[in-house]
């Protein structure tokens, strides 16, 4: 497992924490101004509501019949006091006054007052008019309102009816605990909120500060380009993959924009989403080794990253010298056995027995010419001619038969370069002798021939070879490998194509699937048989034939 590293603040704030922080002074702010302008539409809203009262109080006391009345008399005072004080009472107001067209007070709050002057504005309803005003008089500044008495038509006196600042301030106070605590709860609510967004960006930026993002987007991303890996990172259950670099493009012939996993080849799409480590993928054009390792944070998977590196050259490499490796072993063996037969071939001399022992020495001398003759003669191309050789003698150190038919022959091994033709027929060979070691008595079949669109086919069972002809109406050439083993289903010799995939279970499963990619670039046909024999037949059309 990869797990991924902490990275501390080391004495800088991280991003969630420097968002915590402004959310807060900005919480803060907004609602600290919220609650001042509830303040303020709270006294706001008392003013208008204070002056809509004194309006109301003073018109009715001014329209009362009972003041109409009073005014009449002589002593005005003695009727008004005690009703304005209880009108006063009754509605909260901080003070009723009656007064003369000259100001003379027939009533006050303040009884030594009575007879004062009234202190105010009274010229607009000396006028006929209801008006309010703000006014610091003798109880301090108060929103009163005055109105005009009427008797038959004449201004007789007017009535002003106010409540003092002081009074409105009390009132507003009242509200205050409950706009502070809607304010004080907001804020808590908001603080929570913060905190808990401020988490999930740490745990989305793993507490990085942002100069600390900022130096790791830019080396995350000169890394990305200049790595000479293909490099793929999916999400925890992601199908589409979050970083693609562009040798990962390169590699997977990937198109731009977006990656899907449905956008990797066949053998990727199926791989498990745990550790994979050295596996061998098989595409068109590359062989590619692929691991795959899943990233942790705190003990919980964040994605898997898969690196991909390039073979193709590596294994081609090293399948010639698995190739040499092969023709050296066989040499050795063959040095080996020539010691023994020259060993006989010395005895039978000094026993006196010349005529057997010149027989002795040139029946199999017979046999390997007469096979390195034909072969010399009908092959056209020197490395596909050793190297069937080769695996004639491999075949038989593992006590195996390879023949090859009569059938085989060519002047050339086009439209596939010599390399290409080892990497086919080797890997056929190779996979027939293992098939055909399983049982009692193995044998091999090789056949490898240049077909003309004239001539049948020389394995009329194969679909493969009559298609490609019948499709190409050219020449073609025609490898069959027949052996004594089981054979293929048609599912398991698909899965060949795959990387990887084998039916024994100490081999890399690479032949198949090379063999499968070299058919498909030089778009040829390659099929499978069981009946009457296990064979698998390939067939590449030669555009330039004849």
């Amino acid at each position: 497992m990869l797990r991924g590293e902490k990275h501390g603040g080391r004495g800088r704030l991280s991003l969630a924490g420097q968002a915590f922080v402004l959310q807060l002074v900005v919480l803060g702010l907004v609602i600290g101004i919220g609650a001042v302008l509830a303040v303020l539409d709270a006294r706001h809203d008392s003013d208008v509501t204070t002056s809509r009262e004194v309006t109301d109080v003073a018109l009715a006391v001014a329209d009362a019949p009972s003041t109409i009345e009073a005014l009449r008399t002589p002593d005005p005072t003695a009727l008004l006091q005690p009703v304005t004080e209880r009108t006063r009472k009754t509605t909260g107001m901080d003070f009723i006054v009656v007064m003369a067209p000259d100001r003379t007070r027939y009533t006050h709050t303040t009884p030594a007052l009575i007879g004062q002057p009234f202190s105010g504005n009274i010229d607009r309803a000396l006028a006929g008019e209801t008006f309010t005003e703000t006014y610091t008089g003798t109880l301090g500044p108060s929103i009163r309102a005055v109105t005009p008495v009427y008797d038959d038509g004449r201004i007789v006196a007017l009535v002003s009816a106010g409540v003092t600042r002081a009074r409105i301030g009390a009132q507003v106070g009242t509200q205050l605990p409950l706009i502070l605590g809607v304010a004080a709860a907001g804020l808590v609510v908001a603080a929570a909120g913060s905190f808990l967004l401020s988490r999930r960006i740490r745990r989305q930026t793993h507490g990085l500060a942002p100069d600390e993002l900022r130096t790791m987007y830019e080396q995350h991303d000169a890394v990305l380009h200049s790595i000479h890996e293909g490099l793929v990172v999916f999400g925890p259950n992601a199908d589409r993959a979050e970083v693609v670099n562009d040798e990962a493009r390169r590699l997977l012939d990937l198109p731009d924009g977006p990656v899907s996993r449905a956008d990797l080849p066949i053998s990727m799409q199926r791989m498990s989403w745990g550790v994979v480590r050295d596996e061998m993928h098989v595409t068109t054009d590359r062989i590619l080794l692929v691991n795959q390792d899943v990233v942790t944070w705190d003990r919980r998977p964040i994605g898997t990253v898969i690196t991909i590196r390039d073979h193709t050259e590596l294994r081609t490499v090293m399948g010639e010298l698995d190739s040499v490796r092969g023709f050296a072993e066989s040499l050795r063996a063959q040095a080996h056995e020539s010691a023994n037969r020259l060993h006989t071939v010395i005895t039978m001399v000094e026993l006196g027995r010349y005529r057997e022992a010149v027989e002795f020495a040139t029946a199999e001398l017979q046999l390997s010419q007469a096979l390195i003759d034909r072969l010399l003669a009908s092959v056209g191309d020197p490395a596909l001619a050793a190297l069937l050789l080769g695996k004639v003698n491999q075949a038989a150190e593992r006590g195996i038969e390879l023949t090859i038919t009569e059938d085989t022959a060519l002047d050339s091994t086009a439209p596939l370069s010599a390399q290409e033709t080892v990497t086919l027929v080797g890997n056929l060979i190779d996979n027939a002798i293992d098939a055909a070691a399983d049982g009692a008595v193995g044998w091999v079949e090789v056949t490898v021939s240049q077909q003309d669109s004239a001539d049948p086919p020389v394995a009329p069972q194969s679909a493969a070879l009559g298609s490609a002809q019948g499709a190409n109406g050219d020449s073609a050439l025609y490898v069959r490998v027949a052996d004594s083993g089981p054979g293929m289903s048609a599912e398991s010799f698909a899965r060949a194509a795959e990387r990887g995939y084998s039916t024994k279970a100490d081999h890399q499963g690479l032949g198949l699937a090379l063999v499968h990619r070299l058919v498909d670039r030089h778009g040829g046909v390659i099929g499978t048989e069981r009946d009457p024999e296990s064979a698998v037949t390939v067939t590449i059309p030669r555009k330039d034939a004849r």
